[in-house]
């Protein structure tokens, strides 16, 4: 029997816990700015094909954040600032909204508005004390709007009253900023709604994440980094709870059935990081498959990906198909994503025509097909499945109109393909369960950064940290009358604290102008931890994990894909490496003509300015 060629697009949305332990208040405004870009629409626009299916990974932490901001019971500074009169803001506050206002892509969220690219125009070439000394109140309210108002998806453009700001453009008071909130927190209510109704109705899996997103195999023993990496440096105390897997597992399983009605079937496990050891752990909570990186099967099989000049592999089946895990709780099937078709959605496609960017899409699933067949050619043709599995908001903030031509060009050509089929993880593999075992106790412990830990653990800045949860870990552990259901402050804390992003930005591989509040909201999860013991909050926790104010050297985060016009637009190197040139590492350091080099790659060139 000839099978068409399976495709499972598994879409990953998530962001770290923004509320702050210590305040209550939601430090940073990302739920609520991507909950109405990214996450409804891109379920509502599958809707229209009925015929594709996907997967959808909504993470614990996030479904939690989505909900406070829906229930109109969440704030942060962004939030705050924009439903107050713009002739109320002290110098501090219009010094912020100046300097934070204009977090958005200029391409594809503030040139397309052109009173919100009047304003970034002024404050990026007069500069800021500048638009201090000369914006008027009109123009802070108008930039109080846009910043809310370009992050609405152009999927609700045609809603009457975003229809009308923006064609108004200018001219806006708190009376429309607190109609634009109002607008965020009807399209933040639809959200967890329509993914279980499209459930329901067989057209999308919703799967999960542990709850606040913890690198399992760390937690169960932050030395497993050593596996990829045997030389690597570690913390001076080692990290070893494996209890708190199942603690992470059940309580994001309890949410789910709670939102959905039924059980989860399959677990993104967080940074896509497995071990042999957390299989028992996920197997025990009824999942049956979850999903990690082609370099983590590389790694297990002692396998090298080659791809051919157009970057398809050339031994495609490897790839191509579950796998089983056995373990004494029963079995686990899991899947590993093309490394290289996610990135092309996540980093190349948003600077290509839409139309050709989702044509090369099909045509690289085309020429896989055309290989399988060819490998089975004796007619013993074995169903494959290509997953293909990334961030599902991040990558949009680059793509024209969010990437809804690009998903629209898309879903057209595939529900007409008569050679592939967009699926769900759970129906490829009721249908066609794996055929090969991989020994459980073989399998890599790894990320999908290129198989490693290296991303969340081994340098100094991000061992201090460990070093510092440990601490804290083995406090609560010190106190067993301090249990969930009479201190859940404590547990909660904890949980918090063993989220990976807050490691993910410390040290080296990535930085971000918020690289100080991550570090400050890591302590403070651990501070309410001490507190809520009754026990004091020790200095170390009071001091900065690093020093962000020189942290300004870094490799790059990403490909990049500037715009290389004579401007010298940072935003548009914000991905890329830097190096800084002259004068400014300090007094020993001459001044020269060119102070700081950025660099980057994207898939077919090395870029520097």
């Amino acid at each position: 029997m000839a099978h068409p060629l399976y495709v499972a697009f598994i879409w990953h949305q998530h962001q770290p816990l923004y509320k702050s332990s210590a305040q209550g208040e939601y430090r940073l405004p990302w739920v609520r700015l991507h909950g109405t870009k990214d996450y409804l629409d891109l379920v509502l626009l599958l809707e229209r094909y009925p015929k594709l299916h996907q997967t959808v990974n909504l993470v614990p932490s996030l479904i939690m954040q989505i909900e406070d901001y829906a229930a109109g019971t969440a704030f942060d500074p962004y939030l705050k600032l924009a439903l107050q009169p713009a002739e109320n803001l002290d110098y501090s506050q219009r010094e912020f909204v100046i300097e934070n206002f204009f977090d958005a892509n200029r391409h594809t969220l503030i040139d397309p508005h052109p009173r919100y690219a009047e304003l970034y125009t002024q404050r990026h070439h007069q500069g800021k004390n500048w638009c201090l000394a000369n914006w008027e109140v009109q123009d802070y309210s108008d930039l109080l709007a846009w910043h809310n108002l370009a992050w609405i998806d152009p999927l609700f453009w045609d809603d009457p009253e975003i229809a009308d700001w923006l064609k108004r453009g200018r001219g806006f008071n708190l009376s429309d900023r607190q109609r634009i909130y109002s607008k965020q927190r009807q399209i933040l209510s639809r959200i967890i709604p329509q993914h279980r109704k499209m459930q329901e109705n067989g057209q999308l899996e919703i799967t999960t994440t542990p709850y606040t997103h913890p690198i399992l195999p760390l937690l169960a023993d932050a030395y497993s980094g050593q596996v990829a990496v045997p030389k690597m440096v570690l913390p001076n105390h080692r990290f070893q709870w494996a209890e708190d897997i199942p603690r992470h597992l059940s309580k994001a399983k309890q949410m789910y059935r709670d939102r959905f009605g039924c059980d989860p079937k399959g677990l993104w496990p967080s940074e896509q990081s497995v071990s042999p050891v957390i299989l028992p752990y996920v197997a025990e909570q009824g999942f049956q498959w979850l999903c990690s990186d082609e370099a983590v099967l590389g790694w297990t099989l002692n396998h090298i990906f080659h791809r051919d000049g157009s970057g398809n592999l050339e031994k495609p089946e490897v790839l191509y198909r579950p796998y089983r895990l056995e373990t004494p709780q029963g079995n686990l099937a899991i899947v590993f994503r093309d490394h290289r078709l996610s990135d092309l959605i996540g980093f190349t496609y948003s600077a290509l025509e839409p139309r050709r960017a989702a044509t090369d899409l099909v045509g690289h699933l085309e020429a896989i097909h055309r290989s399988l067949k060819s490998r089975h050619s004796g007619g013993s043709e074995q169903p494959s499945l290509v997953t293909i599995a990334l961030d599902g908001e991040n990558c949009w903030e680059s793509y024209v109109q969010d990437g809804k031509p690009f998903l629209e060009y898309l879903y057209r050509i595939f529900s007409e393909h008569p050679n592939l089929e967009l699926v769900t993880v759970s129906e490829f593999l009721a249908q066609f369960p794996p055929t090969e075992t991989l020994p459980a106790e073989k399998l890599h412990s790894g990320s999908w950064v290129d198989g490693s830990f290296t991303t969340w653990i081994g340098d100094r800045a991000k061992n201090r940290a460990w070093d510092l949860l440990t601490a804290a870990r083995q406090t609560l552990a010190n106190h067993p009358e301090a249990t969930e259901e009479n201190n859940a402050e404590a547990w909660e804390a904890l949980y918090a604290a063993e989220g990976s992003d807050w490691f993910w930005w410390f040290g080296e591989g990535h930085t971000s102008s918020h690289d100080a509040l991550f570090d400050q909201l890591f302590r403070e999860h651990l501070a309410t931890l001490y507190t809520a013991l009754n026990e004091g909050v020790p200095l170390e926790v009071r001091s900065p994990v690093e020093d962000h104010l020189n942290k300004r050297e870094h490799r790059p985060q990403s490909f990049i894909h500037p715009v290389i016009d004579g401007n010298g637009d940072e935003q548009n190197w914000e991905r890329a490496g830097c190096i800084e040139i002259g004068g400014a590492k300090g007094n020993m350091h001459r001044s020269s003509l060119v102070q700081r080099l950025w660099y980057g790659v994207d898939h077919l060139s090395f870029i520097y300015g």
